[in-house]
C-alpha cells in the first residue's frame, strides 16, 4: 500500500483530520515559507496524534544542531532535508538520532537540468543513512510548496536507470503538484514507496480542504502503480 504524507499542516485539526483518514504521516514545514510553523507550535499538535502517525518536520537548513533541537522539542519522527546532498549534514543527524529519526533528502527535477537532477539523485541514494529520497518540482531554482508538477516521464526514466545501475534499497517519494485529480497518475508513472502532498488538498495557504484531502486519500488507496 502507498505510503502518504499530508504536509505543511499548521493546526491540529488539520493533522488530526489527516491521521483519521488514513494518512501516514504528516509534515510540519520549519523552513520559510507561507506555512511555516515553529517547534512550540508542533509540539502541541503532534502530541495530540495518534502514535502511529509519523511526524516529518521539513528544513532547509544545513545547520544539525538546529535540526535536532527541533526534532526533540516537537516529537518528530522524521526529517525532510530540501536543498543540496550534504553529507555532512546527514551523519550528523544520524549519529545524532541514532538511527531512529526517518531521514528523507529531496531532490528537485526542473526541465533542462536532467544532468544535474541525476547526480543529485546519485549522490542521495549514496548516503548511507538516507530512507528515502522526495522528488518534488523545481521552478527557476526554488522547490517546495511551489504546487506544480514536472515531467514525471523523463524524470521515471532518470530514477529508473539510477535505481537499476546502484541497486539502492532507498525508498521512492514523489511530491510536487499532486492533487485528487492527478495522484493515481503520479503512482502509475512511478509506482513509488510513497506520496506527499501540501497545497493539493489545501482550501487555502496552510488550511487543508477536507472534501479534497479525503479525495486525496481515496485516489491513493484505489490506485494502481
Amino acid at each position: 500500500m502507498t505510503w502518504v504524507k499530508i504536509c505543511a499542516n499548521t493546526s491540529a485539526a488539520d493533522a488530526k483530520l489527516a491521521a483519521e483518514l488514513g494518512a501516514d504521516a504528516v509534515g510540519f514545514v520549519f523552513a520559510a515559507s507561507k506555512r511555516q510553523v515553529n517547534a512550540e507550535q508542533v509540539a502541541a499538535i503532534t502530541s495530540q496524534l495518534p502514535e502511529s502517525v509519523e511526524r516529518i518536520g521539513i528544513f532547509a537548513t544545513d545547520n544539525a544542531a538546529e535540526i535536532i533541537a527541533a526534532v526533540s522539542a516537537s516529537g518528530l519522527s522524521g526529517v525532510q532535508m530540501h536543498g543540496a546532498v550534504r553529507p555532512a549534514l546527514i551523519a550528523a543527524l544520524n549519529e545524532a538520532f541514532e538511527g531512529r529519526v526517518r531521514l528523507i533528502q529531496v531532490v528537485g527535477f526542473e526541465s533542462g537540468g536532467e544532468d544535474a537532477f541525476e547526480s543529485a539523485l546519485r549522490a542521495a541514494v549514496a548516503q548511507p543513512a538516507i530512507d528515502a529520497v522526495l522528488l518534488d518540482a523545481v521552478k527557476s531554482g526554488a522547490s517546495g510548496g511551489l504546487g506544480v508538477t514536472f515531467d514525471w516521464e523523463t524524470a521515471q526514466r532518470i530514477v529508473a536507470r539510477v535505481w537499476a545501475e546502484t541497486a539502492t534499497e532507498v525508498k521512492l517519494i514523489v511530491a510536487g503538484g499532486l492533487r485528487p485529480e492527478n495522484v493515481a497518475a503520479a503512482i502509475g508513472c512511478f509506482a513509488p514507496y510513497g506520496v506527499d502532498v501540501a497545497s493539493g488538498t489545501e482550501a487555502s495557504p496552510g488550511k487543508k480542504d477536507p472534501a479534497r484531502l479525503g479525495a486525496f486519500l481515496r485516489n491513493v488507496r484505489s490506485a494502481k502503480s
